[in-house]
């Protein structure tokens, strides 16, 4: 069987799309960070970090579905 590098497209700044989304959604949500801190179990520092260093630090799949739960989007909303 012959295989092939396939060519795609990938979108090197995905980490600071998601960083951005999250604080949008969060402030059309009229939630302050420290109350979706406290919702998703995470300190507020880990959120202030998540939203203010766009893209330098990440998050696991389970807090991000915990904050699109929260937020009342949905995940894929984030990636956009």
């Amino acid at each position: 069987m012959t295989s092939f590098k396939r060519d795609f497209k990938f979108n090197n700044n995905i980490k600071e799309n998601i960083s951005k989304n999250i604080k949008k959604y969060r402030l059309l949500s009229g939630i302050t960070q420290e109350q979706l801190a406290l919702d998703v179990g995470k300190s507020y520092d880990f959120i202030r970090r998540l939203e203010f260093k766009k893209g330098e630090i990440g998050c696991s799949i389970d807090t991000l579905y915990k904050i699109s739960v929260v937020l009342n989007t949905r995940i894929d909303k984030f990636f956009e």
